[in-house]
């Protein structure tokens, strides 16, 4: 009985226990099958993981991207807004959009005083002997040369004198009156009458005087002012003259200064030390090939000439074509392309030494369009200016002495430490952009910019041919330029020859004058020999009464 009641017993255990089994088998399977699913969901998710993470670590690099591109863009803007609404002068001033950059001179113990400087003398006493005295007597009303009180009569005795400049512009008609000669004798063959010869004229069938012309050349290309005011200012003083009778005029005068033109561009290219700049001039003709009137006015300063030359083309040939093929010469510029681009330059004839006015103005044009590079800007410029200071020592002393080698010693040190440190900082990985390109153009032209070291007579900066192009900027802006090919010219020609007068200390209007009446002298044409009136061919005489010195009358 017993174990016949036990045998279904552990039948239903093992039915149980197959069961479970069972259960279990499908449970793991579907553990499994979770656990597939699971591991396929982790990896989905981890794929979308890992592409957010690409996508996130792109974003940000695009932002940093973004952020350095404004600020790059800001920073341009900047340059920009100085450039088209700043001062386009040298000179110094308070305003904010200048050639200074704030900070620049807070190391400096006392700051520059405005006015005369204690250091440097003062301006001579004007002399006056030389003007012509005009007497004015001054006399009492005859009811006060009296005794206020016995009524008795004064007597005249000296005089307390004092003197007042005054100036007196007046217009007048020179009539000429030419005598004429009746003959007394009874000979054949001969005319009864006889007439003085005419004054010679600079325009054999014009009316104006070569005192006219003069003005006109002088207010027009030394003062730089429309002939229009002049003419309007002549109006006041009772001449009016029409603008076309001027202009008939200049046209005519335009060939007398060729030979001289010519001259001085002979001397300059043959100097050995010459400055080069240009600037753009505006020629209203139609030229075939050419697209529009902006020409180009181009300056070559020598030792002892002024040229201008007016082309239409801004390339090397200009230059190029100035200088003769085995020309030697050293050749101040700034860093335009166009001045390597020279075949003299390219053969080593041309030496190029370039302008540390031009590398100061990159290190200003950094510190103010990116405020946080002020303080490496405002670094590099104390070394500038450091190197002008040393620069003014070394010439304070005669070449060869004692205080010479040392000023020189200190100078070649200060260049060299700034070498080493440009050379460091382009190593920095971490350099702006900005600073970087700086750096890199003043590796690029450093051999130009040291060559003063060894040349005595290469200056720091191009500054002199910038100021000579000053008159004419000013002018190219009151007068637009030319008109005409032939006034491009002339005003070419007396840009050079004014320009190169200065240099002589020549006053430019008894210049003009004893030229324009040698032209007169010559019917109307220029001199046969233009040669005797170049400043560097003048006399000791010639040049003392040519001087700008007023002569001594004591």
């Amino acid at each position: 009985m017993d174990s016949v009641r036990a045998t279904p017993a552990r039948c239903c255990g093992q039915a149980d226990w197959l069961a479970a089994r069972q259960q279990g088998r499908h449970d793991v399977t579907h553990l499994r099958d979770q656990v597939r699913s699971l591991q396929r969901e982790n990896l989905e998710l981890r794929q979308q993981a890992g592409y957010w993470k690409a996508q996130h670590a792109r974003a940000v690099q695009r932002h940093h991207q973004l952020e350095a591109e404004v600020e790059r863009l800001q920073g341009e803007n900047r340059q920009l807004q100085s450039q088209l609404f700043g001062r386009q002068s040298e000179k110094s001033t308070s305003a904010d959009r200048r050639n200074v950059l704030d900070g620049e001179q807070e190391d400096t113990a006392t700051p520059r005083q405005r006015g005369q400087q204690p250091d440097r003398p003062g301006p001579k006493r004007r002399d006056y002997r030389h003007l012509p005295v005009r007497d004015d007597v001054r006399e009492l009303p005859p009811q006060q040369r009296i005794c206020p009180q016995c009524q008795r009569p004064l007597t005249p005795s000296d005089t307390e004198d004092s003197e007042l400049i005054e100036i007196e512009v007046q217009a007048y008609r020179r009539r000429i009156r030419r005598r004429r000669y009746q003959r007394t004798c009874a000979c054949t063959g001969c005319s009864r009458t006889l007439t003085a010869p005419p004054p010679p004229k600079l325009i054999p069938k014009g009316r104006l005087g070569l005192s006219v012309w003069v003005e006109i050349l002088l207010d027009k290309f030394f003062s730089h002012r429309p002939t229009e005011r002049l003419l309007a200012q002549w109006r006041l003083l009772g001449l009016d003259l029409a603008p076309g009778t001027v202009t008939d005029g200049l046209q005519y005068l335009e060939p007398l200064f060729t030979p001289v033109y010519q001259a001085l561009l002979a001397r300059n290219a043959q100097a050995g030390y010459v400055q080069a700049d240009e600037t753009r001039w505006l020629v209203f003709i139609v030229q075939e090939g050419k697209t529009g009137h902006c020409w180009w006015l181009w300056v070559f300063v020598g030792p002892d000439t002024v040229v201008f030359r007016l082309d239409p083309h801004r390339s090397h040939d200009v230059p190029e074509g100035h200088f003769a093929k085995d020309a030697r010469v050293v050749l101040m510029v700034d860093r335009y392309a166009a001045y390597k681009a020279m075949a003299q330059v390219k053969l080593g004839h041309i030496v190029l030494v370039f302008c540390w006015a031009h590398v100061r103005r990159d290190f200003v044009k950094v510190g103010k369009s990116w405020p946080r590079l002020k303080a490496w800007a405002l670094a590099w410029l104390r070394h500038i200016r450091d190197l002008y200071r040393q620069q003014r020592q070394r010439r304070a002393h005669p070449a060869g002495s004692v205080g010479f080698a040392a000023a020189e010693a200190a100078l070649r040190q200060r260049l060299a430490a700034m070498q080493t440190q440009a050379v460091t900082e382009l190593a920095d990985a971490r350099l702006h952009p900005s600073c970087r390109k700086v750096l890199a153009s003043l590796q690029e032209h450093w051999s130009g910019l040291t060559r003063f070291v060894d040349d005595v007579r290469i200056p720091l900066d191009n500054n002199a041919s910038e100021r000579r192009q000053r008159g004419p900027a000013v002018g190219r802006k009151n007068y637009y330029g030319s008109g005409a090919l032939w006034s491009g010219r002339l005003a070419a020609m007396l840009f050079s020859l004014l320009g190169t007068l200065a240099q002589w200390q020549v006053n430019p209007r008894k210049w003009l004058t004893w030229y324009l009446q040698s032209c007169a002298e010559a019917g109307g044409q220029a001199p046969a020999d233009s040669t005797a009136y170049l400043p560097w061919n003048l006399s000791e005489e010639q040049r003392r009464h040519l001087s700008n010195e007023p002569a001594d009358s004591s």
